[in-house]
């Protein structure tokens, strides 16, 4: 029996889409590095299933397959997924394809593209979004790479993948390590919906003193309204979690947030590029500042903090509460989007980003509502400078501003911390000011540096230098951008 597909793999997320690729009438040859592991899925997680098949080695399972063969590989970022490649080479043969769909680097992803084409292998590098039930269910799947491939794999990744209002969440991104330069975007924007989330959380309880309970409520009834998202959702469940002695579980884990380093790439990526993804910083120093706990305790007992007047009107907090938060989700996609928009420039790459909007609409950590206006938004205009000038963003910007200061101030008076919540409201007071104080920074750098400015009464591209102190010299530094 030829196989559709191979999977290399078995942890959760393998075992997962293999039965999933499954479930869709595709036979898969599975492997695993450890041969007991594979044992153990085919008697176990794929029992009764003839159309899943154990192979023993990566000569076996390239041997299993169709032409051109197609072998997904789910093993760790980095350098495992290189000696996987290295490992499967000598049983390939021009033409077949493999799929890193690991949440590799999409450097490493653009190398391995270009690598492998010399050698006539085809490969893709995918993001996989999700978690083990998007994997088992329907994941968002964000391909991109050698494009040759796409018309082989399209018809199983788009069988596979979630479906919103009955489209795939799954299309093709594009060239060299876009589908994982997705996949890192999609990341760094959780990251900072999941900030955006506790801080939420952080006002309500220990701002205004509600209860785990009641919380759980508030988070299930904003999920239907425009917040309505997984993550939303996912929090009203946790908070109306019991540990055994029936308290809530929530308050007993301790406030020390991991992370495996997708959020910071994107941070990377938008300081290299000079894009200023400050929510999304912000959110990977929170979880920095979460993990010294030894030394947050410490400073804890020698810092007062700030008494905490109660709201006077509790209900109408909620609701700014509410606003406050989409708004700041909202220009947590609108930075997302404008780091897409400078990878395509850098890179040459054609994104759609109507369609990658659609891919994280279902399956995905990230998928929300409101993904669909966002949609619309480039739907009508492919052209879009910037999503905050999309009449959806300007309204819900427009209704929830006054709601979103008072919520940052009332923070400011409690001392409570809101980084990404307040980091999202200067950077929307930031673009949406037209003259900003850089002029003195340019100034000063003249100053001390040569480094010249522009004026606004000459035409862009001229460049003055101004001897400031009557000693300097006349000659400017040259100019450059970092």
């Amino acid at each position: 029996m030829n196989a559709d597909i191979g999977l290399v793999g078995l942890a959760v997320m393998g075992q997962n889409l293999v039965l999933n690729m499954n479930d869709h009438g595709y036979t898969v040859a599975v492997y695993n590095r450890t041969e007991q592991v594979t044992r153990d899925f085919i008697s176990a997680g794929a029992a009764g299933r003839e159309t899943i098949l154990g192979m023993s080695t990566l000569e076996e399972l390239a041997a299993s397959l169709k032409r051109p063969r197609k072998i997904m590989i789910m093993v760790k970022a980095g350098p495992v997924v290189d000696a996987v490649i290295e490992s499967l080479l000598p049983y390939l043969e021009k033409g077949d394809i493999i799929i890193d769909g690991g949440n590799s680097h999409y450097p490493d992803s653009t190398r391995r593209m270009n690598s492998l084409k010399e050698k006539g292998i085809l490969f893709v590098g995918s993001g996989v979004s999700g978690g083990e039930e998007g994997a088992r269910r329907g994941p968002s799947l964000m391909p991109g790479g050698n494009p040759e491939a796409w018309p082989h794999i399209k018809e199983i990744l788009q069988a596979i993948s979630a479906k919103a209002d009955g489209d795939p969440c799954c299309d093709w991104v594009g060239e060299e390590g876009a589908g994982h330069y997705v996949k890192m975007v999609h990341n760094g924007i959780e990251y900072g919906d999941m900030q955006l989330i506790g801080e939420a959380y952080h006002l309500m309880s220990e701002g205004m003193g509600i209860t785990a309970e009641e919380m759980s409520g508030i988070f299930k009834s904003w999920n239907k309204g425009p917040l309505d998202s997984y993550l939303i959702e996912i929090t009203g469940d946790i908070l109306a979690y019991r540990d055994t002695d029936g308290t809530p579980l929530v308050e007993k884990i301790k406030d020390s947030a991991g992370q495996k380093g997708t959020g910071k790439w994107t941070g990377i990526a938008a300081l290299d590029t000079g894009i200023p993804l400050t929510l999304i910083g912000e959110a990977v120093f929170a979880r920095c500042l979460s993990s010294i706990k030894d030394e947050r305790v410490k400073a804890s007992s020698l810092y007062h903090s700030p008494d905490k007047s109660p709201v006077s009107d509790r209900i109408s907090f909620l609701k700014d509460l509410e606003q406050a938060l989409l708004a700041s989700k909202l220009i947590s996609y609108a930075q997302g989007f404008m780091l897409l928009k400078q990878a395509a420039a850098d890179f040459g790459w054609k994104l759609n980003y109507g369609a990658i909007a659609l891919m994280w609409r279902g399956g995905c950590i990230i998928r929300s509502t409101f993904l669909g206006d966002i949609k619309k938004a480039f739907d009508d205009n492919p052209d879009l400078e910037n999503l905050l000038q999309a009449d959806y963003f300007k309204n819900i910007m427009e209704q929830g501003q006054a709601s979103w200061r008072r919520v940052v101030m009332k923070a400011v008076e409690w001392g409570i911390p809101l980084p990404a919540m307040s980091s999202a409201l200067a950077f929307f007071d930031g673009y949406r000011t037209a003259r900003l104080p850089a002029s003195l920074i340019q100034a000063q750098r003249d100053y001390f540096g040569a480094h010249s400015y522009e004026r606004l009464d000459r035409p862009a591209g001229e460049f003055f230098h101004t001897d400031w102190t009557g000693q300097g010299g006349g000659v400017a530094a040259s100019t450059y951008n970092v």
